[in-house]
């Protein structure tokens, strides 16, 4: 029988995933974005948002996230 390899590397999976989800490989510099949200959207509207932020000369994360800022402004005393 053919022993099977193990390969590490980018798809390994970490020994322990509950630590490694909860620690970060590097501290995170201040005033930097620290989660990630991802979704779901169509193919034509990724376009629109792509072509948006090109005439605006920003990226589609720069762009959403100060469309997001201005729907969901801080709320004082909220735990950031």
């Amino acid at each position: 029988m053919t022993e099977r390899r193990t390969l590490r590397g980018f798809a390994a999976r970490p020994a322990d995933p509950e630590r490694w989800v909860r620690t970060p490989e590097t501290p995170a510099p201040p005033n930097r974005f620290t989660a990630r949200l991802t979704i779901d959207v169509t193919p034509a509207l990724r376009g629109r948002l792509k072509v948006a932020a090109f005439q605006r000369g920003i990226t589609v994360a720069d762009m959403l996230r100060a469309l997001l800022a201005r729907e969901f402004p801080d709320i004082p005393g909220d735990v950031p």
